[in-house]
Protein backbone atom coordinates (compact mmCIF):
# COMPACT_ATOMS: atom_id res chain seq x y z
CA UNK A 1 0.00 0.00 0.00
CA UNK A 2 2.78 2.30 0.88
CA UNK A 3 4.50 2.41 -2.65
CA UNK A 4 0.60 2.49 -4.09
CA UNK A 5 0.49 6.17 -1.63
CA UNK A 6 -1.78 4.74 0.83
CA UNK A 7 -1.41 4.70 4.33
CA UNK A 8 -3.85 3.73 7.03
CA UNK A 9 -4.26 5.27 10.39
CA UNK A 10 -5.32 2.56 13.18
CA UNK A 11 -5.45 2.04 16.70
CA UNK A 12 -7.62 0.88 19.66
CA UNK A 13 -10.74 2.65 20.09
CA UNK A 14 -10.18 6.22 21.87
CA UNK A 15 -6.23 6.12 20.54
CA UNK A 16 -7.29 9.25 18.54
CA UNK A 17 -7.74 8.59 15.59
CA UNK A 18 -10.33 10.84 14.60
CA UNK A 19 -9.36 13.20 16.47
CA UNK A 20 -6.22 13.37 13.92
CA UNK A 21 -8.60 13.40 11.28
CA UNK A 22 -10.51 16.13 12.32
CA UNK A 23 -7.24 18.17 13.16
CA UNK A 24 -6.79 17.66 9.31
CA UNK A 25 -9.69 18.72 8.39
CA UNK A 26 -10.24 21.72 9.98
CA UNK A 27 -7.05 23.31 9.34
CA UNK A 28 -7.74 23.02 5.45
CA UNK A 29 -11.47 23.07 5.27
CA UNK A 30 -13.16 24.64 8.41
CA UNK A 31 -15.31 21.42 8.72
CA UNK A 32 -15.24 17.85 9.99
CA UNK A 33 -16.88 14.63 9.07
CA UNK A 34 -17.99 13.89 12.66
CA UNK A 35 -19.78 16.91 13.26
CA UNK A 36 -21.14 16.92 9.59
CA UNK A 37 -22.49 13.88 10.85
CA UNK A 38 -24.74 15.60 13.67
CA UNK A 39 -28.33 15.34 13.08
CA UNK A 40 -30.52 18.50 13.16
CA UNK A 41 -29.33 22.21 14.12
CA UNK A 42 -30.60 22.49 18.28
CA UNK A 43 -28.79 25.79 19.14
CA UNK A 44 -26.52 24.04 22.70
CA UNK A 45 -24.89 26.65 25.05
CA UNK A 46 -24.08 26.84 28.44
CA UNK A 47 -26.51 27.92 31.53
CA UNK A 48 -26.64 31.87 31.10
CA UNK A 49 -25.44 32.43 27.28
CA UNK A 50 -27.71 34.49 25.56
CA UNK A 51 -29.53 33.11 22.82
CA UNK A 52 -26.80 35.08 20.13
CA UNK A 53 -24.04 33.11 22.10
CA UNK A 54 -25.53 29.65 21.47
CA UNK A 55 -23.88 27.51 19.12
CA UNK A 56 -25.88 25.17 16.50
CA UNK A 57 -25.00 20.93 16.74
CA UNK A 58 -22.55 21.75 13.66
CA UNK A 59 -20.30 24.05 14.31
CA UNK A 60 -16.78 23.10 14.18
CA UNK A 61 -16.27 25.32 17.18
CA UNK A 62 -17.62 22.51 19.54
CA UNK A 63 -14.64 20.76 18.89
CA UNK A 64 -12.31 22.85 21.44
CA UNK A 65 -12.33 21.03 24.67
CA UNK A 66 -13.78 21.79 28.05
CA UNK A 67 -11.72 24.15 29.94
CA UNK A 68 -9.40 25.83 27.46
CA UNK A 69 -9.87 28.99 25.75
CA UNK A 70 -7.92 28.46 22.68
CA UNK A 71 -6.76 25.76 20.49
CA UNK A 72 -5.72 24.91 16.92
CA UNK A 73 -5.13 22.57 14.21
CA UNK A 74 -2.23 23.16 11.70
CA UNK A 75 -1.40 21.22 8.41
CA UNK A 76 1.48 21.03 6.19
CA UNK A 77 0.92 19.77 2.89
CA UNK A 78 2.24 19.67 -0.86
CA UNK A 79 -0.16 21.21 -3.31
CA UNK A 80 -1.08 20.12 -6.89
CA UNK A 81 2.14 21.96 -8.06
CA UNK A 82 4.02 20.54 -5.68
CA UNK A 83 4.59 23.80 -3.89
CA UNK A 84 4.38 23.56 0.04
CA UNK A 85 1.95 25.02 2.29
CA UNK A 86 0.89 25.10 6.09
CA UNK A 87 -2.80 25.35 6.64
CA UNK A 88 -4.02 26.92 10.46
CA UNK A 89 -7.61 26.86 12.00
CA UNK A 90 -7.87 28.47 15.28
CA UNK A 91 -10.39 29.37 17.89
CA UNK A 92 -10.22 30.72 20.94
CA UNK A 93 -12.63 32.34 23.63
CA UNK A 94 -13.39 36.19 24.85
CA UNK A 95 -11.04 37.75 26.85
CA UNK A 96 -8.76 33.98 26.86
CA UNK A 97 -11.38 32.81 29.67
CA UNK A 98 -12.39 29.41 29.52
CA UNK A 99 -15.56 30.90 30.50
CA UNK A 100 -16.00 33.70 27.43
CA UNK A 101 -17.90 33.22 24.73
CA UNK A 102 -16.47 31.55 21.17
CA UNK A 103 -15.32 33.83 19.02
CA UNK A 104 -15.35 33.06 15.64
CA UNK A 105 -12.60 30.87 14.18
CA UNK A 106 -9.83 31.89 12.09
CA UNK A 107 -8.14 30.55 8.93
CA UNK A 108 -4.57 31.13 7.33
CA UNK A 109 -2.55 30.00 4.51
CA UNK A 110 1.10 30.52 4.34
CA UNK A 111 3.63 29.12 1.39
CA UNK A 112 6.58 27.51 2.55
CA UNK A 113 9.65 27.50 3.54
CA UNK A 114 9.33 31.88 3.40
CA UNK A 115 5.97 32.30 5.39
CA UNK A 116 4.57 34.49 2.74
CA UNK A 117 0.52 34.43 3.50
CA UNK A 118 -2.06 33.88 1.40
CA UNK A 119 -5.67 35.22 1.33
CA UNK A 120 -6.99 37.30 4.05
CA UNK A 121 -10.55 36.47 4.65
CA UNK A 122 -11.79 33.12 5.51
CA UNK A 123 -13.83 32.97 2.24
CA UNK A 124 -10.55 33.27 0.72
CA UNK A 125 -8.25 31.21 2.86
CA UNK A 126 -10.76 28.52 1.69
CA UNK A 127 -10.73 28.92 -1.97
CA UNK A 128 -7.18 29.33 -1.61
CA UNK A 129 -6.60 25.73 -0.26
CA UNK A 130 -9.16 23.85 -2.06
CA UNK A 131 -7.46 25.44 -5.32
CA UNK A 132 -3.77 24.15 -4.00
CA UNK A 133 -5.24 20.53 -2.92
CA UNK A 134 -7.22 20.38 -5.64
CA UNK A 135 -10.35 18.62 -3.51
CA UNK A 136 -13.96 19.89 -2.14
CA UNK A 137 -14.22 18.67 1.53
CA UNK A 138 -16.57 16.31 0.20
CA UNK A 139 -14.11 14.81 -2.79
CA UNK A 140 -11.71 15.15 -0.19
CA UNK A 141 -13.48 13.25 3.08
CA UNK A 142 -14.57 10.37 0.20
CA UNK A 143 -11.42 10.24 -1.66
CA UNK A 144 -8.61 10.25 0.65
CA UNK A 145 -10.47 9.92 4.40
CA UNK A 146 -11.94 6.81 4.77
CA UNK A 147 -14.33 7.65 7.90
CA UNK A 148 -15.24 5.03 10.19
CA UNK A 149 -18.34 2.92 8.57
CA UNK A 150 -17.81 4.36 4.97
CA UNK A 151 -15.74 1.67 3.47
CA UNK A 152 -18.56 0.02 2.28
CA UNK A 153 -19.83 3.31 0.69
CA UNK A 154 -16.69 4.07 -1.07
CA UNK A 155 -16.52 0.66 -2.58
CA UNK A 156 -20.31 0.70 -3.73
CA UNK A 157 -19.49 4.30 -5.14
CA UNK A 158 -19.66 4.31 -8.95
CA UNK A 159 -16.29 6.03 -10.62
CA UNK A 160 -17.38 9.37 -11.29
CA UNK A 161 -18.05 9.84 -7.87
Amino acid sequence: LAGAGLFAITGPTGAGKSTLLDALCLALYDRTPRLDQRPGTVRVGREGDRADERLGTHDVRHILRRGTAHGFAEVDFAGQAGRLYRARWEVRRARGREAGALQPQELALWELPDGAPLAGKKREVLAAIEERVGLTFEQFRRSVLLAQGEFAAFLRAKSGE
